[in-house]
């Protein structure tokens, strides 16, 4: 018989520059992921003896976020030696993946409670770290892509390419970004999920998040991208891509209490959404970004939804050409996409961002009055995952 998962709480760190001197760079990774696992227990008068697992996403598993950072988290949260812990890697869908997972297990009988989350310091283990002494293009992956795949920044542009995006339409969708996400803060939007980092006092808001961004701004900004190989290999592309259109390399942690309904109801605790349907899509590695195209037409089939039920979506803005490309396949309204802000301004640190995302839907949902919500995200490697929420 199955159990119906529901989401219970959503919190987060604020979002630190992900490089050397950003809010919260001098913060251990162990220890983000540790803050945000107190707080969700605390908040909700949990022990943690009652926690069947804990499923944390984090990309660059290397220096600082080595040796299952999710089993050190929970040892560094003061948590029950027997609560287990696992690490989760699906490139930027980490923390979501864990969701999905939790979801899956709860729905099958194999767990009551579960905490879910992630976390990336990316000052403290840059992007790419992973790889460093090595290659994932082994002789057999090469033999099917001889002339190599390509960074996410180069599939950002060929999607710009592909669906006609023009730079001051990327550089006009990420000054919006900002100018919501900004919008939210003064607006006390956050102070629901956001949560204070001891070690980092200071830190009260998204770092990320710059008012007062134009276009104009924007566009004096150059191309990250190019280089005269990729140009001589793509020469069609107008390298639109720039740092203002991207989002930034952050540090962060988030989690979300994740239980049965029948368990949430035996410990007194309100839930505040429940699933609809899940997806998880593979799509070309060459344009890389995507899967959130058919990972949603398949979860909204699975659902038995089109996309105009939907109250919101939350869409990763890992480019401006990201949201914009799926919200022309979709047909979508511009005003139901981040309506709070996206990544562009509130940052990617990568294996957070999943849970990061859940928060902000559940919360803009409750503010609104909303019903139903889409989340979904590209991942490296060209895949995708989705799903519909309902708030209840």
């Amino acid at each position: 018989m199955s159990s119906e998962a529901v989401v219970v709480d959503v919190v987060r760190t604020p979002v630190g520059r992900g490089k050397p001197g950003g809010a919260l760079s001098a913060v251990h990774p162990v220890d983000l992921a540790a803050g945000v696992l107190q707080s969700i227990l605390g908040r909700n008068g949990l022990e943690s003896e009652q926690i069947d697992d804990v499923l944390l996403g984090c990309v660059s598993q290397v220096g600082d976020q080595a040796m299952n950072i999710a089993r050190q988290a929970v040892l560094a949260a003061g948590m029950d030696v027997t609560v287990p812990a696992t690490t989760i890697d699906r490139q930027c869908g980490s923390s979501q993946q864990a969701v999905h997972f939790a979801a899956q297990g709860i729905a099958a009988g194999a767990y009551d409670v579960v905490i879910v989350g992630g976390v990336e310091s990316m000052s403290r283990v840059p992007l790419g770290s992973s790889a460093a002494g090595g290659t994932p293009m082994s002789p057999r992956l090469r033999s099917r892509y001889p002339e190599g795949l390509v960074n996410q920044g180069v599939s950002a542009e060929l999607i710009a390419h592909r669906w006609n995006l023009g730079r001051e339409q990327l550089d006009a969708y990420a000054a919006e970004s900002h100018r919501r996400a900004a919008d939210a803060w003064r607006e006390g939007f956050f102070d629901r999920t956001v949560i204070p980092v001891p070690e980092a006092p200071d830190a009260r808001g998204d770092e990320t998040v710059r008012d007062g961004t134009t276009v104009e701004k924007l566009a004096a900004l150059p191309a990250s991208f190019r280089t005269d190989a990729l140009a001589e290999r793509f020469p069609e592309l107008e390298w639109r891509i720039t740092p203002g259109n991207s989002s930034p390399l952050t540090d962060g942690a988030s989690a979300a209490l994740m239980m049965s309904a029948a368990r949430a109801d035996r410990l007194s605790l309100t839930p505040r959404a429940r699933f609809r349907a899940f997806d998880v899509f593979g799509d070309d590695p060459m344009f890389m970004l995507t899967g959130p195209i058919p990972a949603t037409r398949r979860v909204l089939e699975r659902a038995g939804l089109t996309i105009d039920d939907l109250d919101a979506y939350e869409v990763n803005e890992a480019f401006a050409s990201v949201p914009l490309a799926w919200a022309a396949e979709l047909g979508a309204d511009p005003a139901r996409l981040n309506p709070r802000g996206g990544a562009i301004a509130l940052g990617h640190a990568l294996g957070s961002s999943g849970t990061r995302l859940l928060g902000t839907l559940i919360d803009h949902l409750e503010a609104t009055g909303g019903r139903l919500g889409l989340q979904t995200m590209c991942e490296g490697g060209g895949m995708a995952n989705a799903m519909i929420i309902e708030r209840l």
